[in-house]
């Protein structure tokens, strides 16, 4: 069988070689492709005032991994006995591992339980609702998408959690840390793909977004024998709705992902 690995760069070489262990083919085939910021002074002022927020919330290992790499060279956070009264907030296991390569402390860090069926923000508030008070600061980094029109990038994503946090009389602030756009396929990738569609292969889509960029860059593609590994509700109700045959829903972690497929084997 195989697996059609979609996840963004940083990320994908890691399921693939898992997929290939398992004894998988891979084809990968990254549905959202990101880059650095041309303009990095909103997260140059973010890192300095690291030690005021009460928590730093990464949506992603790619929030991650933008954000420390903007990092002042003079600015000691967020290792010093101040800063780390921050808590850092992630979704799952792969952003707290990539926090984790960081220096960031374990006892730092709030996640849902490994344990937890669902790594998302309603999950994550389940676990630090309580250690928010009134004038509270938080600071959730995030993405930005680029316009297909205009070419601009747009800060967007997490509304759901900034809304919860503000109800509780905290002040929340986003921050861009790279931009998110839709691949440029060759022709190539899109027989590829086209391909995967009909053979049997299995799809792991991982956001709403990835199956949006999808629809468009095979926007006349018949998905009605395709099938799919979704990591989400909303990301089965998107599969479903471009008109994937079969979607199996399965947590997040890669573990859990392996187990889906091979149930499809």
């Amino acid at each position: 069988m195989r697996v059609v690995v979609t996840r963004v760069q940083l990320q994908a070489t890691v399921w693939a070689q898992a997929m290939v262990e398992n004894g998988y083919q891979v084809l990968m085939l990254p549905l959202i492709d990101i880059a650095a910021l041309p303009d990095t002074k909103a997260l140059t002022q973010a890192w300095q005032e690291w030690p005021t927020y009460h928590a730093v919330m990464f949506v992603s290992a790619s929030a991650v991994h933008y954000f420390f790499a903007s990092k002042p060279a003079i600015t000691p956070y967020p290792y010093t006995k101040y800063a780390i009264k921050t808590r850092v907030w992630v979704t799952g296991p792969g952003t707290r591992s990539a926090v984790l390569a960081q220096g960031i402390l374990a006892q730092q860090i709030d996640a849902p339980e490994l344990t937890h069926q669902q790594f998302d923000s309603e999950a994550l508030w389940q676990q630090v609702h309580h250690t928010i008070h009134r004038g509270d600061r938080v600071l959730i980094v995030r993405g930005a998408k680029r316009s297909p029109d205009s070419g601009a990038a747009r800060s967007q994503g997490r509304d759901w959690l900034a809304q919860q946090v503000q109800a509780l009389g905290a002040q929340v602030q986003c921050v861009a840390a790279y931009v998110r756009q839709i691949p440029q396929w060759s022709m190539s990738q899109c027989e590829q793909a086209r391909q995967a569609a009909s053979d049997g292969s299995v799809w792991l889509l991982g956001s709403v977004e990835a199956v949006g960029n999808l629809q468009t860059l095979l926007w006349q593609q018949n998905w009605t024998q395709a099938q799919a590994v979704v990591t989400h509700p909303r990301i089965a109700s998107a599969a479903r709705s471009l008109g994937f045959g079969k979607v199996t829903s399965s947590a997040a972690c890669l573990s859990a992902v392996l187990t889906s497929v091979e149930c499809l084997s």
